[in-house]
């Protein structure tokens, strides 16, 4: 039985609901209530239901989507629908998102499994998809309480952040039918436009320093150096860690803003989230501590490990780990965690 399996059956998965620190759902915030008798309606019409009843609880955290869990019997599912009043942008279009979770999954196995979609508003207020619970450790702005990882864990943590995100830009996205999801071409300008439309719509006042950086993007466009499936929104606390071992990925979670774009912006998001100890006070205040524990790669050492993926390849990473050798060609030797070790260097950097 697999991962997904064991939790759509409701049996323990990665240490069972026992284990202080796995991610848990809180009370329904008043305002964003879900009626029970109409969710369980939907579970007995999709042959999902085996209790009589339901309950509903939240996972408070989250921005675009609102999600919860949805518990019948021995069941568990979640259950993403968009905030009440917001548009039809892509962040809120949860369809979307189940649409490319339910392709995604055939070549990436790392998402949770889509049980079914509504587009009928009349049922919980807006269109909405119910996919498998993936169990673990999420990490947030500090460790669960009662998790202990040391600095040799959390620089497994992090490496296999980082691996994990190179796997999805090595994804082959036109096999599991994903070709149309964005437009690639262009993908880098369109990010910096939006990006300066957005200061501009806002702005109440003189702002130079962000004025200067405006002026400095738009004319500092990388070229285009290929295209991948993108995450957009790839941090921590989107990643489901095991809690057996919290150095192996379970599951990629919060796939709305995913597209076909330039996988070095996607670096780039992540690098925004990477805070580091001795960063400034404003960006240490952010909520996204966790990067900054002892042991966290640094965001230098992120960019050199993932350019090795780049120039070897997630496949031959994992190799060369198998094989004991740490590194690879044209990779920064003296930053990437992959590459330590003067024999590493002579025998995978020599010519």
């Amino acid at each position: 039985m697999t991962e997904r399996e064991a939790d759509r059956s409701g049996g323990p998965q990665d240490g069972g609901d026992g284990d202080p620190w796995l991610d848990r759902p809180a009370p329904v915030r008043a305002e964003e209530t879900l009626d029970p008798g109409a969710v369980l309606d939907f579970l007995r019409g999709h042959g999902l239901a085996d209790d009589a009843s339901v309950t509903i609880e939240q996972f408070p955290r989250g921005f675009s989507n609102l999600t919860y869990l949805v518990t019948c019997g021995t069941r568990h599912f979640v259950l993403r629908r968009p905030p009440a009043g917001v548009g039809k942008g892509v962040a809120h279009d949860v369809l979307r998102e189940a649409r490319l979770l339910a392709a995604l999954g055939t070549v990436f196995p790392r998402v949770p499994g889509v049980l079914a979609t509504c587009e009928d508003a009349a049922i919980v207020g807006a269109p909405f998809y119910l996919m498998e619970r993936a169990r673990g450790i999420i990490l947030r702005d500090r460790l669960p309480s009662g998790l202990v990882l040391d600095a040799a864990q959390m620089r497994q943590v992090s490496e296999a952040a980082i691996d994990t995100l190179a796997e999805i830009h090595a994804v082959d996205y036109r096999a599991a039918g994903l070709e149309g999801l964005g437009r690639p071409e262009g993908y880098t300008t369109r990010q910096v436009e939006g990006w300066s439309r957005r200061f501009a719509a806002c702005r109440t006042g003189p702002q130079p320093d962000v004025e200067r950086l405006v002026a400095w993007l738009a004319g500092a466009v990388p070229p285009e150096r290929g295209h991948a499936l993108v995450h957009n929104d790839f941090k921590y606390d989107n990643l489901v860690l095991s809690a057996a071992d919290p150095s192996r990925v379970v599951a990629v979670l919060d796939w709305e803003m995913a597209t076909i774009g330039d996988p070095w912006m996607d670096l780039g998001t992540t690098l925004a989230y990477w805070v580091e100890a001795d960063d400034p006070p404003m960006l240490r205040s952010l909520g996204l501590g966790v990067t900054a524990l002892p042991g966290n790669l640094t965001r230098e050492a992120v960019v050199a490990l993932r350019s090795c993926h780049r120039t070897r390849g997630a496949r031959y990473a994992v190799l060369l780990r198998v094989r004991g050798v740490q590194g690879r060609r044209d990779c920064p030797a003296d930053l990437c965690p992959l590459c330590e070790g003067d024999d590493a260097r002579r025998a995978v950097h020599a010519p």
